[in-house]
């Protein structure tokens, strides 16, 4: 079981402070507009050029390093507790990550709720999976932060799954920061941590739920993860706060992947809030955070090349549609 406390740096300790100082009024508060405007302000990283496309039917944005690794791609789920957040806002976020590993990252705009409730998320990060497989991308990686984390970790399930039932490449590597994993919000930390964590509160969460899943079950593996089964997932790598309502979410998740068996790594940041590597710049955790993730993603790859041929077939995955499936031959890389 690999899991790595991280403690706090002096001088988050003080950029914290003034964190928890201007977030006080705000606290708990989802609105759109908002939510966007705090995430545009991630400090940008250099040499990463923007584009707005779609990928497998999804709207979204391209993040492309200056030096990219050919075929090798990551899909960004952003967070926003399925209600909030849109690609365009995410571009720095996941353009500091894209430069650090040196492959192109895109960032897909899923349907949220009210308006396209479950499974509405599911099917947009699934067709856009797909879509990046059917654009030849045989190594993709899966990224997400909180709501778009859960996310990840569901579509990880989903496509193993679907590996099994054809030859579907599934993801080769799981990245997620505090992600939402049990939309039951039955962590013990949701109650224990509420006066710690300066962003989150179940009130919030418990009224995101509701509009995501209105009367469905919040114990179905589609739409929190920490009920589904992870055996047989890639390398999952994830980061949490130890100052945050959602940190049960990420310790529960896991403890049970690794008992069934999958590689996973937990770390902890001692006196860090949700999602907080997306302070890049002003954060050392952030900084830190991003630069582990780089190992994670970039250099425990196995030494292979694919040769991804494409096939379209009729769905029956999860979602609607034509879906595409992939037969991979991978030869030793040179």
């Amino acid at each position: 079981m690999t899991h790595v406390h991280h403690p706090v740096a002096t001088q988050d300790r003080a950029t914290m402070a003034k964190i928890r100082e201007i977030a006080a009024p705000s606290k708990g508060v989802l609105e759109r507009a908002a939510f966007d405007t705090v995430i545009e302000h991630t400090q940008p990283a250099d040499g990463v050029t923007y584009e707005a496309a779609i990928v497998g039917g999804v709207a979204g944005w391209w993040c492309k390093p200056l030096h990219q690794t050919p075929g090798a791609a990551i899909l960004y789920l952003h967070g926003g507790a399925y209600i909030l957040g849109t690609a365009k806002a995410y571009r720095n976020v996941v353009g500091q990550i894209a430069r650090r590993v040196q492959r192109a990252a895109f960032i897909p705009d899923y349907a949220l709720a009210p308006e396209h409730p479950f499974p509405a998320a599911v099917k947009g990060a699934e067709a856009a999976y797909r879509g990046l497989l059917g654009q030849g991308f045989g190594d993709v990686v899966l990224v997400g932060d909180s709501a778009g984390g859960g996310l990840a970790l569901v579509l990880a399930s989903l496509m193993v799954a679907a590996k099994g039932r054809r030859q579907t490449l599934a993801p080769t590597r799981v990245a997620v920061m505090s992600p939402w994993t049990d939309l039951a919000l039955t962590g013990t930390t949701i109650e224990s941590l509420a006066d710690a964590d300066p962003f989150l509160t179940k009130a919030a969460l418990a009224s995101a739920a509701n509009q995501y899943l209105g009367r469905h079950d919040p114990r179905d593996p589609n739409a929190s993860p920490l009920y589904g089964n992870p055996e047989g997932l890639p390398p999952i790598r994830v980061d949490v706060g130890e100052d945050e309502i959602l940190l049960d979410d990420a310790r529960r998740y896991w403890e049970g992947a690794v008992s069934a068996g999958s590689e996973v790594q937990l770390h902890t940041w001692e006196g860090m809030p949700h999602v907080f590597p997306t302070n890049v710049g002003t954060l050392q955790a952030a900084d830190a955070a991003l630069d582990l993730r780089e190992s994670h993603i970039f250099f425990h790859f196995p030494p292979f090349a694919y040769c991804v041929e494409t096939v379209e077939a009729d769905g029956d995955g999860f979602g609607s549609g034509r879906l595409i499936a992939v037969s991979v031959v991978t030869v030793p890389s040179a």
